[in-house]
């Protein structure tokens, strides 16, 4: 017998060969027998090419899904492809488990053209199904789905060397929590597929009657595009890929200028986890914000060439798109700083072209003198009714004038008694990234790196669209009486239009909660409010946790980085990502380094370790990731500047494609020669991490239970089954493998064969 598994995005997908005579065969997705005989059998033929050895390579071509959604209601359309390259016909069971918490109003299928009947399993019938196949096929990968509604389907033939096409499509009713509705469609495919899916897609078409005021992903990183308040698509293309999470998109409606969303996790005993969404929409009936724009460009020498020419058209864009109330000045600096007018310009067709003309006599020459020009622009006389918005290219570090980093910081402090913001652009890798992000942090602003490959002109250009329309700044949030903590972006950003502020943060407390949103929109202060449920228990929504640690130690990372690095700090850090499974280079090195100290003082059992524990062949994995980590450190250079890109984008992850960062450089060769990625090696279930120490799935609790009683289950026993059936919660821990320690309910698991 040969057991091969495969699972297509959102399809469960297992193959059993039998070589003839052929006998029964379950499975868990796609269910391959040969050809029965036939009776009375035909003229002899030429023997049959025997199917061949290792791995039965039936292959996706593409899996494509296209998803309406009217209002709640969601129609999903999938098309795959199934290719058989063998020379053998065969015959299959298809099944289809439905999304959780799904009420399906209807389904269809075809398969090569014709409409066919599945029939529909309730979710105890599968469950059955898929623990027996656990019991032949002594595979666990089924059980995530235990407890799910199933639908099935014979299909035949699969014809040698065909292809074999399958269309879904079904419509369910989608559930809204504290006002915001969630789309599920299940792309979990690693666990089985036998190589990487060729080419998998999904469009999702929005559609409300009530204003869209929040749509994000907090799974994948998709492309969202908001055509009006009423109407947004999404997109997410991929080729070669084994997808290992669900796709979840959220969305919320509202009649407020600015809508206030929210999602929590709470375990019982503990503190919860939250996420509200802050979003003004892409339509306002309010004229734009008028705003002051002071854009200031380094025209060193360094800048010659096709720097200062993409640097040119970047300038030219922006100054076509000032709104007709702006107000707007350039500053020009090399080894000294000349504003090109003596003070704020209004918006008119005469003070824009003569500063094209300006724009366009540029030229490259003379040192970097970055503290003289700051500080000329932060002399503007400054409206406080006004948004000011200072714009900072530079490529290079300081070279002339104020040259230490703190001196130039602590000038900036006195000088902007405005609270003006400076958004930053790096250009290259020779610039002081320390500098540039500090200068960001204290101004409450973003900070942006072009690398030299990358073009100048469509960044900066990219960047202005978004900040061009500022619709709330000088946030302030109030919760009352609940208690807020580690409340994630910090400080708070200021709202721009069309754009949507995702907060994480921790809650204690229970209950009712009016949270008030204030901040300056034109000329007053404005206030907006929504009451929420913060709960004292609820399991939904277990992404949170990992969102709100990635982003908690981005933060934690920049500190080490602007600020020096304490033992306090990364102790936290490695308790934060070994609990959440945050794996970047930064994170792996601090956490292989405590693990080896524990170990060696007795405080760690080395069948408790994670990362430590991995065989690493490959010892240049560890000197890779030392490297990084001290590449927090560095001032400039290209590590410098990959770690500034890397640790903002923790600091500001709103979708599990941001918590791995840096995840490329984890590759290693083990030692039996089979290349794998540490980062592969962690799965994130249930609100926190598990890892896999060689053919065994430790749970990143288990150093902290102390004391626990232990109770040693044999996998696919009775006991095991029960321990199913009683606690489904433990579904996806057991779905990992065969051989799992875990804690649950103060009490410590340990399965194995």
């Amino acid at each position: 017998m040969k057991i091969i598994r495969k699972k297509s995005a959102g399809l469960l997908f297992l193959i059993v060969l039998v070589c003839l005579p052929a006998g029964l065969l379950l499975a868990d997705g796609l269910i391959v027998i040969p050809h029965p005989p036939i009776w009375p059998p035909p003229r002899p033929l030429p023997r049959p090419v025997p199917p061949p050895p290792g791995p039965f390579p039936l292959e996706v071509k593409y899996h494509h899904v296209s998803v309406r959604i009217k209002n709640q209601v969601a129609t999903t359309r999938i098309e795959q492809s199934f290719y058989n390259p063998t020379a053998v016909r065969l015959e299959g069971l298809y099944l289809f488990p439905l999304p959780e918490g799904a009420s399906i109003k209807n389904f269809s299928m075809e398969v090569d053209g014709k409409m066919v009947q599945a029939e529909l399993l309730e979710a105890s019938r599968a469950r059955e199904i898929y623990e027996d196949i656990v019991r032949r096929l002594k595979d666990p990968a089924l059980l995530e789905y235990a407890g799910q509604g199933t639908f099935k389907l014979r299909i035949f033939p699969i014809e040698a060397r065909g292809e074999k096409r399958i269309v879904i499509s079904y419509m369910e009713v989608l559930r809204a929590e504290a006002g915001l509705f969630t789309y599920r469609y299940p792309l979990n495919t690693e666990k089985f597929s036998a190589r990487p899916i060729e080419e998998v897609s999904l469009k999702i078409e929005l559609e409300t009657d009530q204003p869209v005021k929040t749509v994000f992903c907090p799974s994948h990183q998709v492309e969202i595009k908001r055509k009006d308040d009423h109407h947004v698509q999404v997109g997410y293309e991929a080729r070669q890929v084994k997808p290992d999470q669900d796709l979840l998109l959220s969305y919320g409606l509202a009649t407020s200028p600015v809508g206030l969303h929210l999602l929590t996790h709470r375990l019982p005993g503990e503190d919860g986890y939250f996420l509200l969404n802050v979003s003004p929409g892409v339509e306002s009936q309010r004229p734009a914000l008028p705003k002051d724009l002071i854009f200031v460009v380094d025209t060193s020498g360094s800048m010659a060439g096709k720097k200062l020419e993409q640097l040119k058209k970047a300038l030219l864009f922006c100054l076509d798109n000032l709104a007709s109330q702006d107000r707007f000045n350039l500053i020009r600096f090399s080894t000294e700083a000349e504003a090109l007018w003596p003070s704020l310009q209004t918006v008119s067709k005469t003070s824009v072209e003569k500063t094209r003309q300006m724009v366009e006599d540029f030229k490259a020459i003379g040192g970097t003198n970055i503290e003289a020009a700051l500080s000329l622009a932060l002399k503007e006389k400054q409206d406080q009714t006004r948004p000011c918005l200072i714009v900072f290219l530079t490529d290079g570090r300081p070279t002339v004038g104020e040259t230490d980093t703190g001196r130039i910081i602590d000038k900036l402090k006195q000088a902007n008694t405005g609270n003006r913001r400076i958004f930053t652009f790096g250009i290259g890798h020779d610039v002081n990234t320390h500098l540039l992000d500090r200068i960001t942090e204290l101004t409450r602003a973003d900070r942006v790196y072009i690398h030299p490959e990358e073009d100048l002109e469509i960044k900066v250009s990219a960047f202005y669209e978004k900040i061009s329309f500022p619709v709330l700044t000088d946030l302030q949030l109030d919760f009352g009486a609940l208690g807020v903590s580690a409340l994630y972006p910090a400080p708070l950003p200021d709202l721009f239009r069309g754009s949507q502020l995702m907060l994480l943060g921790r809650y204690r407390g229970a209950g009712k909660t009016l949270v008030r949103l204030t901040g300056q929109m034109e000329k007053e202060r404005k206030e907006f409010t929504a009451s929420f449920d913060f709960p004292a228990e609820n399991r939904d929504n277990d992404f949170l946790p990992a969102l709100w640690a990635a982003q908690h130690i981005g933060y934690l990372l920049d500190q080490m980085r602007l600020h020096g690095e304490n033992s306090e700090l990364k102790d936290e850090v490695v308790r934060l990502a070994r609990k959440y499974g945050i794996i970047t280079p930064y994170t792996s090195y601090l956490i292989v380094e405590d693990e080896k100290v524990r170990i060696a003082e007795g405080r760690l059992r080395r069948e408790e370790a994670t990362l430590s524990a991995i065989p690493m062949a490959d010892r240049t994995l560890e000197k890779r990731m030392a490297a990084d980590y001290q590449g927090l450190g560095q001032v400039t250079g290209a590590g410098s500047v990959r770690a500034s890109q890397e640790v903002q984008a923790l600091k500001q992850a709103t979708s599990f494609s941001h918590v791995s960062q840096g995840k490329e450089r984890l590759a290693y060769v083990d030692s039996d020669g089979q290349m794998k990625n540490l980062a592969q090696q962690v799965k994130y279930v249930g609100g926190r991490a598990f890892y896999q120490v060689e053919n065994a799935w430790v749970d990143s609790l288990l150093p902290l239970a102390k004391n626990l009683p232990v109770r040693k289950i044999q996998f696919a026993s009775a006991e095991y089954f029960q321990l199913l059936k009683q606690q489904p919660e433990v579904n996806r821990i057991l779905a990992l493998g065969k051989t799992v320690s875990f804690v649950f309910q103060n009490q410590i698991y340990q399965i194995s064969e």
